[in-house]
C-alpha cells in the first residue's frame, strides 16, 4: 500500500502554487499578479491621500462643530456691525431648541387683496412634458415691512395688539435654528408696542439656495452659482412661478378690502393679505400680516394654497438629476431638497401654517441649462397639507410659537428705542445690538446694498437687468410706498 503523501512515481507531490512562498517560484510564476497587486496597493495609497486632502480640506473650513459648512471663511453678517452699536445679548440657537409654548387658534381681523384660482393642469407636468417658464413683468409684487404697513399702523392706533410682525419676518424666528446664512431683524419698542422690521434691500427678500448644503458655492460673487445671486435667481423664479400657475381671465376672488399697497389701475400679483391676531398671554397679542397667493374651488368649497418654487441650478452640486429622478424617484429628490434647503423649506412651511393655507404647492423650476440662468422650465408642481409637511421635515409648532415668545419676553424688557437682531454669520446664535434712533434711515448708510457691492461685468447688464425686473420692480415699488 502506497503511502498517501508519496506519489505513484515515487516523486514529492508538486509544491503548491499559494502560500508565502510563492514568491520565490519565479521561473514558474508570471509577473502579472504581483503587478497587479502594486497597481492594488498604489490606488490604495492615491485613495488614502485624496481621503487625507478631503479630511484636510474640511477640517480646515469647519468653523465649529455643529455646522459643517464653511460659515467663518465664506460668510459675512448681513449688516455691518457699527462701533457705536451696544451688544446687549447673545442667545445661543441650542437654547432655541428646548422651547415650547402652545398658542390658541388665532383670529382673522381684516382680509385684503384678490386671488386667482389655481390652473390645476399645472399639477399634470413632467419632465417629459415640461412648461416653459414665463416672465411677469407688469405685475407688481410688494414686500412692505411692518411699519410701513398702513393696515399695521390702523390696527396698532387701535390698540388690536402689542406685537406687530409679518409672515417673513416670524418664520426666519421661528426656524432660525436651521438657518446657516447671517439675517437681521430690526425691533423697535414704541411706548408698550412692540414692531419687528425688515431693513429696506434686506436678504429676507431674497430666498437662500443651498444654504444647508455641505458644499460649498463658488465665493466670486458675479458667478452665477454664488450665494447671491442664486438668491436673486430665486427670488425672481418664486415670484414669476406663483403667477404662472394661475387663470389669469380676471376671475378673481375679491376680500373686504382691496391691496393696500397698489395704486389704483395698476397690475398687481394675485395675492391675499391676512391679518390674524393670536394670543400671546392676558396682557400681549401678536398681530402679523400673513399671505396666500391663490385659491382653488371644489364642491363649491374653496381652498387657499401658498405658491413656491425649489430651483435647480446644476446637478453637480446637489448630485441628484431633477430630469432623471422627478418621475421615478421623487421622494430622493425631496430629501436631497430638505437636506440643502432645510431653512427655506422650513420658513415656507411655517408662513403656509401661519396664513392657515389649505394646501402648499411646491414647484420643482430647473436652468434650460445648468450655465444659463436667465431661462428656466417648470418640470413638476407638488402639493401637500402644511401640517403634514410640517411634521414630515420635523418642523414643530410649538418650538415655533417658543422662540417667538422667548424674543417677545426678551425684547419686552428693553427700554423704548431701536434694536437689531443679528444671526451670527459664524456661529449658531442670534446677538441683539442697541442701535441709534436714527439707524437704517435713508441718511443712516450702514452698508452698501448687497447689488451695489460689486458691479456686474458690462456684458451681462442688459441680461440681468431683464432677469431681474421683478425683483427689481419689487424694490422700486417699496421707496414708492414708503416715500
Amino acid at each position: 500500500m502506497t503511502h498517501p503523501s508519496v506519489s505513484l512515481t515515487g516523486k514529492p507531490p508538486p509544491r503548491p502554487k499559494f502560500g508565502p512562498k510563492w514568491r520565490f517560484n519565479q521561473h514558474n510564476r508570471p509577473q502579472l499578479p504581483q503587478r497587479r497587486d502594486e497597481e492594488v496597493e498604489a490606488k490604495k495609497r492615491e485613495a488614502e491621500k485624496e481621503r487625507a486632502r478631503r479630511d484636510r480640506h474640511y477640517n480646515q473650513n469647519r468653523s465649529n462643530q455643529n455646522q459643517p459648512r464653511r460659515e467663518a471663511a465664506v460668510f459675512k453678517s448681513s449688516v455691518e456691525i457699527q462701533p457705536e452699536w451696544n451688544m446687549l445679548d447673545q442667545i445661543p440657537f441650542s437654547t432655541f431648541t428646548k422651547l415650547s409654548f402652545s398658542v390658541p387658534e388665532p383670529e382673522d381681523l381684516i382680509l385684503c387683496g384678490g386671488l386667482e384660482f389655481y390652473d390645476k393642469s399645472f399639477d399634470r407636468i413632467t419632465p417629459k412634458a415640461e412648461r416653459r417658464l414665463e416672465r411677469f413683468k407688469n405685475r407688481n409684487f410688494f414686500k412692505v415691512t411692518t411699519t410701513d404697513d398702513p393696515v399695521i399702523r390702523r390696527l396698532a392706533n387701535e390698540d388690536k395688539a402689542t406685537v406687530f410682525a409679518t409672515d417673513n419676518i416670524l418664520a426666519t424666528l421661528m426656524c432660525a435654528t436651521r438657518s446657516v446664512y447671517s439675517w437681521d431683524i430690526v425691533v423697535q419698542r414704541v411706548g408698550n408696542k412692540l414692531f419687528f422690521d425688515k431693513r429696506d434691500g434686506s436678504q429676507l427678500d431674497l430666498l437662500s439656495v443651498h444654504e444647508t448644503s455641505q458644499e460649498p458655492l463658488p465665493e466670486a460673487k458675479d458667478d452665477i452659482n454664488s450665494a447671491y445671486s442664486l438668491s436673486v435667481e430665486a427670488a425672481y423664479i418664486n415670484q414669476n412661478f406663483s403667477q404662472q400657475v394661475l387663470f389669469r381671465d380676471g376671475n378673481k376672488v375679491a376680500f373686504d378690502e382691496p391691496n393696500p399697497f397698489a395704486n389704483e389701475g395698476e397690475e398687481v400679483a394675485s395675492v391675499a393679505y391676512k391679518y390674524r391676531r393670536w394670543k400671546l398671554d392676558d396682557d400681549m397679542h401678536l398681530v402679523a400680516r400673513c399671505e396666500v397667493q391663490s385659491v382653488v374651488e371644489v364642491n363649491k368649497q374653496r381652498s387657499f394654497l401658498t405658491l413656491n418654487a425649489l430651483n435647480e441650478f446644476d446637478p453637480k452640486y446637489s448630485g441628484v438629476d431633477w430630469r432623471q429622478k422627478l418621475e421615478t424617484q421623487r421622494g430622493a429628490v425631496l430629501a436631497t431638497e430638505l437636506k440643502n434647503n432645510a431653512n427655506k423649506l422650513a420658513k415656507w412651511t411655517a408662513q403656509a401654517l401661519l396664513a392657515n393655507a389649505d394646501m402648499m404647492k411646491l414647484g420643482y423650476v430647473s436652468r434650460v441649462h445648468p450655465r444659463d440662468h436667465f431661462n428656466h422650465v417648470i418640470l413638476a408642481v407638488v402639493g401637500y397639507k402644511p401640517k403634514d409637511f410640517a411634521s414630515q421635515i420635523n418642523l414643530n409648532t410649538s418650538n415655533m410659537w417658543g422662540i417667538v415668545k422667548s424674543i417677545v419676553d426678551l425684547c419686552m424688557k428693553l427700554n423704548e428705542g431701536k434694536y437689531v437682531l443679528v444671526k451670527d454669520p459664524s456661529k449658531p446664535q442670534v446677538r441683539i445690538y442697541e442701535v441709534p434712533a436714527d439707524a437704517f434711515e435713508n441718511d443712516y448708510v450702514e452698508e452698501p446694498l448687497p447689488e451695489e457691492e460689486q458691479a456686474q461685468p458690462p456684458e451681462e447688464n442688459a441680461e440681468n437687468t431683464e432677469a431681474n425686473g421683478v425683483t427689481n420692480d419689487v424694490e422700486d415699488k417699496e421707496i414708492d410706498i414708503q416715500a
